[in-house]
């Protein structure tokens, strides 16, 4: 390539990057290179099918109207598939995007470690799902706060994470589940980060709307053949959210990349806000297979954990804001008082920070009392689960949880579960046929049938309505 063609090459991927915006153009057009430019043609590449595909789909005429900006005689884009060779990487990743970082710096000033992951994590919200979600740069191993309720997810998460191509694979799934704004988005994300800095492994993370839209739009446009070729070439796949992955066709697609990636040999990491059990509207096989990997679940912030959480916050707001400063017991403070979730206390920091720095004043105590009003919400009710039902209902009636899900008739075993059956319908928000599920496979007019039965007994015998109150509360104030 000549010095002109470079020069008008450049043009045109500023141009370009103007015209689709940042996010888009790293997703979609970092790793297209100018092979040459002839009469009225120009010649152009990209590292794989799926990319070729997607381009010349929905931006053919943008990329042309860029280079006519710079040459009106051109009127046509000619855009083929680098060699595995000209890509350098091995055959069978030849449908996986890659990336050369040396060539995405001069284009960008990132460290290379970061471009990396971008190259598997793009921002793009219109883009496929093999360019990864969002990744926040913030959220590192480095930047997690520890505590008792998330020691053993931080360790399987780091244990992955510090994996290598061709170890053996310990946790597979690694499946975490928590409330929201608990830390799994973080852990999920550091995985990415870490995973990708040696650019040994492809380590590819999505949410499960953006795998889901990813899958539709390869149906789409009839390269789902590639969709599932790239996804399958991806060493540690991380997926977020899973309890948002709808429809049976996509869950279909999951539940087959989960199986050929496992047995593959290769990493998956996922997150919900629910265990694999009561995730409702996944297929029995999936819900199957998430359980049978390790299972983890992160529990709610402690005290102690939410004041390390405050210092971590305001120690990285203080890099970049060196007067920013919080005293000791307006931390401990916010720790008392915020404990929903550490989302709330990032945003009790950041509130502090602009409070301070728009209108020049210390931050005090009684600022921050003010502040932070509407983030300190009233305690919410205990989330109960079908096993503490189960368990609580088993010791309350003197018999063993596998009576309760047997399909035994007897008197001193039918009321127990009928009791509890009535208690997972009122005190859980799990369907009739979940709960039918979970009570030894029963069907959902076995379910309905015991809890119209308890409700009927409740109204008019004193003794049973003391009992289910007894358990209500036992349930309720059990830690």
């Amino acid at each position: 390539m000549t010095n002109m063609e470079q020069d008008r090459w450049s043009r045109v991927k500023g141009r370009l990057r103007t015209s689709v915006g940042e996010d888009v153009y790293t997703s979609w057009f970092a790793r297209m290179d100018l092979e040459s430019v002839h009469d009225e043609s120009v010649h152009l590449s990209v590292p794989t099918r799926f990319l070729k595909s997607w381009i010349q789909a929905h931006y053919a005429e943008r990329v042309l109207s860029c280079w006519q900006a710079e040459m009106p005689e051109v009127h046509r884009i000619d855009l083929s598939v680098r060699t595995a060779m000209r890509a350098a990487v091995p055959v069978k990743d030849a449908s996986v995007p890659q990336i050369d970082p040396r060539r995405v710096e001069r284009a960008d000033s990132r460290p290379a470690a970061e471009l990396r992951a971008v190259a598997t994590a793009p921002v793009s919200a219109s883009h496929d799902a093999l360019g990864g979600s969002p990744l926040d740069p913030r959220l590192t191993f480095a930047s997690f706060v520890i505590g008792r309720s998330n020691t053993l997810a931080h360790a399987a998460a780091r244990q992955v994470a510090e994996g290598r191509r061709g170890d053996p694979v310990m946790f597979n799934p690694l499946y975490i589940h928590a409330g929201v704004g608990l830390g799994k988005t973080h852990l999920l994300q550091a995985v990415t980060w870490a995973g990708n800095s040696g650019n040994e492994r492809k380590v590819l993370y999505l949410t499960a709307e953006k795998f889901m839209y990813g899958f539709v739009a390869a149906l789409k446009t009839q390269t789902s053949l590639a969709f599932k070729e790239a996804l399958r070439g991806i060493d540690v796949l991380v997926i977020d959210d899973l309890q948002f992955l709808q429809g049976k066709s996509t869950q279909a697609e999951f539940c087959h990349t989960l199986n050929a990636l496992i047995d593959a040999g290769r990493q998956v990491v996922i997150a919900a806000d629910r265990p694999p059990s009561d995730l409702e509207s996944l297929d029995d096989r999936v819900r199957s297979r998430l359980a049978g990997g390790l299972v983890v679940e992160m529990g709610s912030l402690g005290e102690e954990l939410r004041l390390g959480i405050l210092k971590s916050r305001v120690a990285a707001a203080r890099a970049h804001h060196a007067s920013f400063d919080v005293p000791e017991q307006v931390l401990e403070y916010l720790s008392r008082a915020i404990t929903h979730n550490g989302r709330d206390l990032e945003g009790a920091v950041n509130r502090l920070l602009a409070h301070s720095k728009l209108n020049n004043q210390p931050v005090t105590l009684e600022m921050a009392e003010r502040e932070v009003r509407d983030l300190i919400r009233p305690q919410e009710p205990k989330r109960i689960k079908i096993e503490d039902i189960q368990r609580v209902v088993a010791r309350q009636y003197n018999v063993s949880r596998s009576d309760l899900l047997s399909s035994r008739r007897t008197a001193n075993v039918v009321r127990p579960r009928q009791v509890a059956m009535y208690l997972a319908k009122t005190m859980t928000l799990r369907s009739l046929p979940e709960i039918g599920r979970r009570f030894g496979g029963r069907d959902h007019t076995t379910v309905l049938h015991a809890v119209r039965k308890i409700e009927a007994l409740v109204a008019k015998d004193v003794s049973l309505s003391d009992e289910v109150e007894s358990l209500k509360r036992q349930l309720q104030n059990e830690p």
